[in-house]
Formats: C-alpha cells, sequence, structure tokens
C-alpha cells in the first residue's frame, strides 16, 4: 500500500517551549492575505504548508519519537495565534489534533509510531466522521469490509473539514460485526473523491467538503477498533472541545487587531463632536479597552481548562482517578468555551462601534469576523455549556457522554 506522503519534508520540529513563538512567526505570514483568500474564497494551501515548515502540526508528538512533546496549554496558544490570523487554517487543523489524541488513547504503539513519524515528516490528518441524517455511529451506513489480507471501505461522509488541504483522512465505520473502526487512507488514493461544496457564510475556506469512499483499499495495519471512544468517558471530547475554544478566542483576538489597525489608519473620529485625533477619543478607547478583556479573559479561560486538561491526560484510562478528571477537564473546557464564544461573537461585531461607515467597505472583510464567530460557535450551542455546568454544580451530574462538552 503506498504511504501517507507530505508534500514536502520540512525541518525537524521545535522543543515544545519554541513552538507557540513559532505559530506567532506563523500566524504572522498566513495573516497577510486572509482578508482576500475570505473575499474570493481561496483554500489555504499554501498557509497550511506554513503551518507544516513550522512544524506545527507536530505539536503533540511525544518527545520519545523525537517530537516537540507540546502540553494542551501551549497546543491552546498554537491555536489562538493561527486563529487570530485565519480561524480557517486553524480549524483545518482542529480535527488533526484530535486525531493525534485518539491514536495516543487507541492506537496500537505500532499505528502511533507509524502515523506519529508521518506527522514529523509534514503530514496533517482530518477526519471523516459525520454522516447526514446519522447521528449515532452505530447508525452509520459507511462500511469496512474484508477484502483479501485487509480491507475495502465504501461511504459517503460529510463536514470533512480540512479535506481539502490534508494529506490523509481517517474515517469512522463499521466492520461485518458492527464494530466502530478507525481506517486511515491517503487522501489521494484511489477511490477517494473529495468535493468542494461548503457554502457557509463563514467559515469559508475549512475545505470542509464531503467525502466519498468508492471499494478503497485500505492495509490491514491502516485500520483499528474503537474501544473507548463513545464507550465510556475520555478526555478526548474536551481535547476537540478545548481547539474549538481556541479558535473563538483568536477569532476575538484577530478581530480587535484587524479593528485597530483599522483604527490607527483613520484620519480622525467618526462621531460629531468627537476629539480629531482619534487616539483621543474616550469612546473609542472605552470599547478598544472592553474588547481587550473580553479577548483576555477568553485567553485565561482556556489556559485555565488545558491545565485542567492535561492533568487528566496524565492519568492511566484504566485508573480509578481517570473519569473524574476527565468530567473536571471537561467542564473546564466547557467554561472556556463559553467565554471564549461570547468573546468571539461580541468583539467581532463590536468593532463596527469604534468606526464609522467607512469599516464596512467591502475590500476591508471586517465583517468576516463576525461571521466566522457565528458560524463556528453554531456547531456546539453554548446553551448546551451552561446546563451542563449547572447540571453538575445543583444536582452533581456529569455530563452524558453524548454531550459535546
Amino acid at each position: 500500500m503506498d504511504a501517507i506522503l507530505p508534500p514536502k519534508a520540512p525541518p525537524p520540529p521545535e522543543a515544545a517551549a519554541d513552538l507557540v513563538a513559532a505559530s506567532a512567526r506563523a500566524a504572522a505570514l498566513i495573516a497577510a492575505g486572509a482578508a482576500r483568500r475570505d473575499l474570493d474564497r481561496v483554500i489555504p494551501h499554501a498557509e497550511v504548508d506554513i503551518v507544516r515548515a513550522h512544524a506545527l502540526q507536530a505539536a503533540r508528538v511525544p518527545a520519545a519519537l523525537g517530537g516537540p512533546g507540546a502540553g494542551f496549554r501551549d497546543l491552546a496558544a498554537i491555536m489562538i495565534n493561527l486563529a487570530a490570523a485565519d480561524p480557517n487554517v486553524a480549524q483545518s487543523l482542529q480535527s488533526h489534533f484530535f486525531f493525534m489524541e485518539l491514536l495516543r488513547l487507541e492506537g496500537s504503539e505500532k499505528h502511533r509510531t507509524r502515523l506519529w513519524r508521518q506527522v514529523m515528516g509534514g503530514a496533517v490528518f482530518t477526519n471523516a466522521i459525520a454522516e447526514r441524517g446519522r447521528k449515532t455511529p452505530a447508525t452509520f451506513a459507511t462500511r469496512l469490509a474484508r477484502e483479501g489480507e485487509g480491507w475495502r471501505l465504501d461511504g459517503v461522509k460529510h463536514y470533512c473539514t480540512g479535506s481539502l488541504v490534508a494529506d490523509a483522512i481517517y474515517v469512522l465505520a463499521l466492520d461485518e460485526a458492527g464494530r466502530q473502526m478507525v481506517a486511515v487512507v491517503p487522501i489521494n488514493r484511489p477511490g477517494v473523491a473529495v468535493q468542494d461544496d461548503w457554502d457557509g457564510m463563514g467559515q469559508r475556506t475549512t475545505g470542509s467538503g464531503t467525502v466519498r469512499f468508492d471499494g478503497v483499499a485500505v492495509a490491514a495495519g491502516d485500520a483499528f477498533a474503537l474501544m473507548l471512544w463513545g464507550r465510556r468517558r475520555t478526555h478526548l471530547s474536551a481535547t476537540a472541545q478545548l481547539c474549538h475554544a481556541a479558535i473563538d478566542a483568536g477569532i476575538a483576538r484577530g478581530a480587535l487587531d484587524d479593528g485597530l489597525r483599522h483604527l490607527r489608519a483613520m484620519a480622525r473620529a467618526p462621531a460629531a463632536g468627537a476629539p480629531d485625533v482619534v487616539s483621543e477619543d474616550p469612546y473609542l478607547l472605552h470599547a478598544a479597552g472592553e474588547f481587550d478583556v473580553e479577548a483576555r479573559a477568553a485567553g485565561a479561560a482556556i489556559a485555565h481548562a488545558a491545565e485542567a486538561l492535561e492533568v487528566a491526560a496524565a492519568v492511566a484510562p484504566d485508573a480509578p482517578a481517570y473519569e473524574e478528571a476527565c468530567v473536571s477537564a471537561s467542564l473546564a473546557v466547557a467554561a472556556a468555551k463559553a467565554v471564549a464564544t461570547a468573546a468571539a461573537l461580541r468583539v467581532s461585531e463590536g468593532i463596527f462601534r469604534m468606526f464609522g461607515a467607512s469599516a464596512t467597505d467591502r475590500q476591508l472583510n471586517l465583517d468576516r469576523h463576525w461571521r466566522n464567530a457565528r458560524t463556528h460557535t453554531t456547531h456546539d450551542p453554548v446553551a448546551m455549556k451552561y446546563r451542563a455546568l449547572g447540571d453538575f454544580l445543583v444536582n452533581g451530574r456529569p455530563p452524558s457522554l453524548t454531550e459535546k462538552i
């Protein structure tokens, strides 16, 4: 079977302590064309190559394999930096980092070693999980059937975020016995067809297409059964939600940064009777300070949640303390997601209070921040977070396994 080969081999990953700084450098390059990419709907192939060139995709590869071994706090900071530059790029990587954790929890040592080394070489993975009209994996129509010494994969998956920029895709399917399986295939393998059919008003360039699998050959060693995910409490859901919260926090920070750049370029304050010098307008200064507080609060809540997630991930899944640690991490991440959701929506909409009609100039494309925030935050309704937190506080009841908490 063909290997999962990256388009080019980037330099070895930096140490975890340096990786956040590397993400800031990458973000500066990625931000340059973000507004124009959104206007013209240009899929960020070159920008994902920038991620590879800075080895950010390898952040969670363990130090034992030569990776940075970055913790969740560093991962969240990396995602915030990338999302502030372009949340489409950050969201394209969210499912990649989820897969890194899925491998850690469910994959064999052989799977982990081989696939993590591919990531060290620059490979980016994406997901093929969701099926339209089917909410639970037990009802999925995508099938993995034995064929010779390997498998045959058939089915259709929707909302495969990052499928247009990834090197490989991990597919959730059922085998002939009804077991939940993950199959890993290169995106260019015969029988894999990616459709660019995502048409959301925001997050327009995440490459979230439909992927069809028609008799795709899967090697015996490229599929494994899921024993934990969806069957018992793990830290996987909190991992995914931490990345989503970081994307929201990044949108808030990116909107404020863009707003400040526009503000500094203005010749005069927009309001009648305001000081001629924009930087002296007390209302604009108040708005800038308010939005900075919103973005800082989101970042702080995410950092706190990342620490709780780190504790959970460090406990062996078969240890008695694992479930309790996972509940604590999930609730901390839920709180962070609630704060980050509010920050993304308030700042991305509120920056227009800082300007006159000039801010609505289509070429500035400042509205992309709100469109991105509104689109991304609809994926996981924030009401679910508040309800889960309240239920635990009042009744001591942890979130159910079916909730995205």
